[in-house]
């Protein structure tokens, strides 16, 4: 009996840990989890252009300012230097952190340091395009934006310059001059939508390729002139779909794969007939990911 007495003690020891440890979690502050932001569909035709405002799709790391903190988009803290953010509002800023077109990697470097290089802080501007904490639609929120980043006053701190464009012509015509210029693309924000997390057309990217994320699963060796090195990776999509990336890796890429468990970044030219991918080839790892 005595033996059954403790081992229901211990059981009840067990679930009191347990329960605490779920009590602590649920509590834990939301600045402690990966931000809940808007994020972007891809572009298709037939959407009321009329109903959207237009802006260059900036090729950087996606940046939260939580009132108190910079955050990526997984939730970790950016290491930026004390005068990047003196002086900021506890008004939360959704943005991305660019070092200027075709510096992405720059960008991700920089943003990822532990202990921020001046020099390199430098070179970065916060891209602001959108209050997550303002209320109203975006129409009414653009104003707001405009006169909290003329407050700040500092140069690093930019608001997005946004414009109309209802004709598909005059859309097609600004995204090419926008590539052709070294830009990545465009984004398309409703002018009536509430800043809602998660993915919808209220947020809309238009490039000239199509792009998305996976996490790596494994390696898989290479043969011939590629063996004893990286031949491709599996990766799966947030979705649960598994695939290869075969092409697109320089050779420091194959002899220093990305580990697994980290997120890659895959181009492609839409999809065949059953949802395989058309020309996917690796374009890079994505540090800025939740989980990386």
């Amino acid at each position: 009996m005595d033996s059954r007495r403790r081992f229901l003690a211990g059981l009840l020891v067990i679930a009191s840990v347990s329960a605490l440890a779920i009590a602590d979690a649920e509590a834990a502050p939301p600045s402690d989890r990966a931000p809940a932001l808007l994020l972007a569909t891809v572009y298709r035709p037939g959407l009321v252009l009329a109903d959207y405002w237009v802006s260059e799709k900036y090729d950087g790391v996606r940046g939260y300012w939580d009132g108190e903190r910079l955050r990526t988009r997984g939730g970790e803290t950016v290491a930026a230097p004390a005068w990047f953010t003196q002086g900021w509002p506890r008004t939360p800023m959704d943005g991305e952190l660019w070092a200027g077109r075709g510096r992405f990697a720059q960008a991700q470097s920089t943003v990822r340091q532990q202990v921020p290089t001046e020099p390199a802080w430098r070179e970065i501007r916060f891209m602001v395009f959108d209050l997550p904490a303002q209320a109203g639609t975006f129409d009414e929120r653009l104003p707001a934006l405009r006169a909290l980043v003329s407050g700040i006053g500092q140069t690093w701190v930019v608001a997005v310059p946004q414009r109309r464009i209802t004709d598909p012509a005059q859309l097609s015509a600004l995204l090419q001059r926008t590539v052709r210029g070294g830009g990545e693309g465009l984004m398309l924000h409703r002018g009536a939508s509430l800043y809602r997390a998660g993915r919808s057309d209220d947020l809309v990217k238009l490039k000239t390729h199509d792009d998305a994320e996976a996490r790596v699963v494994a390696h898989v060796p290479g043969q011939g002139r590629q063996a004893g090195r990286l031949g491709a990776l599996l990766v799966e999509t947030p979705q649960g779909r598994r695939f290869k990336l075969g092409t697109g890796f320089s050779d420091a890429d194959r002899a220093r794969p990305p580990p697994i468990g980290s997120w890659v970044t895959y181009r492609f030219r839409g999809t065949h007939e059953g949802g395989l991918l058309r020309f996917a080839s690796f374009l890079r790892v994505r540090e800025d990911m939740p989980g990386s």
